[in-house]
């Protein structure tokens, strides 16, 4: 349903989030925190166009993944 963002590797990810972890990620301690899937229908409602006529054009991209980054 959301655009994915680019071509990854097998171990991109995980690789990525251990080089942010070691160099102290805030994202991660504001995560431990903020349950941000709370804000996906309020997000979803306010950001996602409904009114489309069609499906063309490019997916959008998580809403919740918007908010965090």
């Amino acid at each position: 349903m959301y655009k994915t963002r680019g071509n990854k590797g097998l171990f991109d990810e995980e690789l990525t989030k251990e080089r942010l972890s070691t160099i102290g990620n805030s994202l991660e301690s504001i995560s431990k925190v903020i349950e941000f899937e709370m804000f996906r229908e309020s997000l979803k409602n306010k950001l996602l166009n409904t009114n489309k006529k069609n499906n063309a054009g490019a997916k959008p991209y998580d809403v919740v993944m918007l908010l965090k980054y």
